[in-house]
């Protein structure tokens, strides 16, 4: 009845383009955002909507309840605002003034609590006798609702969540993912573990604000004010760090650099739950985010062998080079997709003949590495569709998303280009979501990821037609024992673009590729092919 509630309200609000006046009289707030402008340029607005301080602040089982304030930061176009890490900047120093808890907890907007518990046992890590005072932070895995069976664009991070996590936390610490972490407020404070450090939980629990909630509300709108953190450590010593598209995995680096010690929790039942992307664009676009940021870090003062040396373990170093690395790894997946296919139409043989002994290190490799990576897969819960989609997304990924990370990074280090924090969009029409649950591939637009991506496919296609011809019309003799490994490889490309294809040719709805992209591949794959030929 609640969510209904709330439903009806918004969709109501929606449609009438305002705020109600019943509504606006039930809190200041609302009308203070009528005599906003923009959202990029207004004071800062504040309200403590529900007071823990009150006795009658209680729910309807007469529980008090805690304190709830909503904070909108000022943001005027001559300051930069640093996206989310100066919005969890702007609440880390509000909250100090109102309750200042020492344990801090943020989740991204689109996630909720799946477990009731989740507190309790974070506390439990922070308060424990012999090892709670070295914990700065304990990371939840990131979980998702709306997954698919097969998970068509591998959104669900189940390798990363339930193998490499663990395996990261046993080699000196989880890293911090941005969301589904408990923070001791300390460590977002810049302070240094020491070994003298002691929690005073007593202290810490027994702490009193005398003020007004009026008085409050002033007092902290200046601690959110878009000129407070002008020459002061906030996102370089203090907070969030700025400047970076990975805010959150800096800053847990940074952290864990000052001597703090990270946990990685993962129960039985996650401790929250978020939504994934829901069109091939939006997960490609996030992932191009997380690899040009991480790269990004690794190639500044910040990557973990310069900022990390002699403070935290060689093999956590290396740890995070797993993830920060995912940028340039686009090279070689480049390569392999576009070389031996070329080389393969040209007739340059590139791996061993098949008669040779040498191919069986090949095949032991392949086969080795694919049935493990597809058993690790449905270890974690997975299918071998689901497995099959992974490694699709995974070749999609790396060809598009984490070329252009590196392309961008290349670019603003060169001046030509600047930052920016692009935002998942989460929310989608009927028709997407209907798409997404009957597991089809949406494409729609004409991205030039998706030109490059059906360059490529339409390149393979064509170089995989050329090999088979000289197969059949049997040109040469020796040449499926010459380029048997080639041929395998393209043939694999092919049957991994077969989505690819159906939007091309196939597909007639609004979420096939646009005919623009099916003329620029083609030519561009045919160019490939005739310079290759001649």
């Amino acid at each position: 009845m609640l969510y209904e509630d709330m439903k009806n309200r918004i969709e109501s609000i929606t449609k009438l383009g305002r705020i109600s006046k019943e509504i606006s009289k039930e809190h200041k707030g609302f009308d203070e955002w009528i005599l906003v402008a923009s959202p990029r340029d207004h004071q800062t607005i504040l309200q403590i909507l529900i007071d823990g301080r009150d006795s009658e602040a209680v729910d309807i089982q007469g529980q008090p309840l805690p304190t709830l304030v909503y904070l909108a930061r000022e943001k005027r176009p001559q300051y930069h605002h640093h996206f989310k890490a100066g919005a969890m900047n702007a609440m880390i120093r509000v909250s100090s003034k109102i309750s200042n808890s020492s344990i801090i907890l943020n989740v991204d907007c689109d996630m909720y609590s799946n477990n009731s518990t989740s507190i309790r046992e974070a506390l439990c890590f922070f308060m424990d006798g012999e090892k709670g005072n070295e914990v700065g932070f304990v990371q939840f895995p990131q979980a998702f609702e709306n997954l698919t069976k097969n998970d068509v664009y591998s959104s669900s991070l189940n390798v990363i969540m339930e193998m490499e996590m663990p395996g990261y936390d046993g080699n000196g610490g989880s890293c911090y993912i941005g969301t589904g972490c408990f923070h001791r407020r300390e460590t977002l404070s810049g302070q240094k573990y020491s070994k003298n450090f002691k929690a005073d939980w007593k202290r810490l629990s027994n702490r009193s604000v005398k003020e007004s909630t009026i008085v409050l509300e002033e007092k902290c709108k200046v601690l959110a004010s878009s000129s407070y953190e002008e020459n002061s450590q906030w996102g370089k010593e203090m907070g969030l760090k700025y400047d970076c598209a990975v805010e959150d995995l800096l800053t847990g680096l940074s952290i864990q650099c000052r001597g703090w010690k990270s946990i990685y929790f993962n129960p039985e039942r996650k401790g929250f739950l978020g939504v994934a992307p829901i069109t091939l664009l939006q997960s490609l676009v996030q992932h191009k985010r997380w690899s040009e940021g991480d790269f990004h870090i690794f190639a500044s003062r910040n990557c973990p062998f310069v900022l990390g040396y002699k403070k935290i373990p060689l093999k956590l170093q290396l740890s995070y080079c797993i993830y920060l690395l995912w940028a340039p790894n686009c090279l070689t997946t480049l390569y392999y997709v576009i070389v031996p296919s070329l080389c393969l139409l040209r007739g340059i043989s590139l791996f061993p003949h098949i008669s040779s002994s040498w191919v069986l290190a090949f095949v032991f490799v392949i086969f080795l590495h694919r049935t493990y990576s597809l058993g690790e897969f449905i270890r974690f819960g997975g299918t071998f569709k689901g497995w099959w989609n992974d490694q699709r997304m995974w070749l999609y990924k790396r060809t598009t998303s984490y070329f252009f990370g590196l392309l961008d990074y290349i670019l603003k280090r060169l001046g030509f280009s600047k930052s920016a924090f692009v935002i998942t969009t989460k929310v989608a029409d009927d028709d997407v979501s209907q798409r997404y649950e009957q597991e089809v591939m949406e494409f729609g637009t004409s991205s030039p990821m998706f030109t490059i991506l059906a360059t490529l496919a339409l390149l393979n296609a064509f170089c995989f037609l050329g090999a088979l011809k000289r197969v059949i019309a049997n040109v040469e003799i020796l040449f499926w024992e010459r380029f048997a490994l080639q041929i395998l490889l393209c043939g694999l490309l092919v049957l991994i673009n077969l989505p690819v294809y159906q939007g091309l040719f196939f597909r007639k709805d609004v979420a096939s590729l646009p005919t623009s992209v099916t003329f620029k591949s083609t030519m561009f794959a045919l160019l490939a092919c005739a310079i290759t030929l001649h």
